[in-house]
């Protein structure tokens, strides 16, 4: 990363991320953290539909595959999408830390384009907290994990409370998660995004 941005650089006194005791285990599923989320929710149509996994430490893998819907330029990713696609991998590091955070910055960098088709392998992880701030890096490859890089972003994230959600959410859906008997699918409801 170029990291054109000091936004993007932890401080001298950020410390190292600490996982929380009961965030999901290494290796397990993190789910969708609400159905209608363009980036992991199930009941989102055109929708990333990104499955994300928990790794070591504060990190994760993810991964999605390119559809028809997600291209810009003719059988290629949207960019947008692409950032989409890292966001929602990143903003899923918070659920590592049950911390409820928002994207306060997030810098992209596109290494090469990604076909129609293409799966996107993501690896992400938190680099450091420094107050309400979380910083964090991904990675999207292609052909693989192991595959070349096509993108990749750095992040910061802002700790917030559910009012945050509540305040700003359509109320409509706000209520909705509000009333989900499922004590945790309401907390992860409001886990990442502004």
């Amino acid at each position: 990363m170029s990291r054109t941005s000091t936004a993007l650089q932890p401080p001298a006194d950020a410390v190292r991320p600490v996982r929380h005791p009961d965030a999901p285990a290494p290796g397990e599923p993190l789910g969708a953290h609400y159905g209608q989320c363009f980036g992991c929710g199930g009941e989102q149509p055109h929708g990333l539909h990104l499955e994300a996994t928990a790794g070591e430490g504060v990190s994760l893998t993810a991964e999605f595959t390119v559809q028809p819907a997600h291209q810009g330029a003719p059988g290629l990713a949207h960019g947008g999408v692409l950032t989409s696609a890292l966001d929602e991998a990143l903003g899923s590091l918070n659920w590592l830390l049950r911390t409820i955070a928002v994207t306060g910055r997030l810098e992209t960098d596109f290494v090469m384009p990604v076909p129609v088709g293409t799966t996107l392998y993501l690896e992400a992880e938190v680099t450091a907290v420094a107050g309400r701030k979380i910083y964090s890096t991904a990675t999207g490859r292609v052909g693989g994990p192991d595959g070349p890089v096509a993108v990749r972003a750095d992040a910061l994230f802002i700790e917030v409370k559910v009012d945050h959600f509540v305040d700003h959410g359509r109320q409509e859906e706000i209520q909705a998660a509000m009333n989900d008997p499922d004590q945790i699918r309401r907390a992860r409801a409001f886990e990442v995004n502004p």
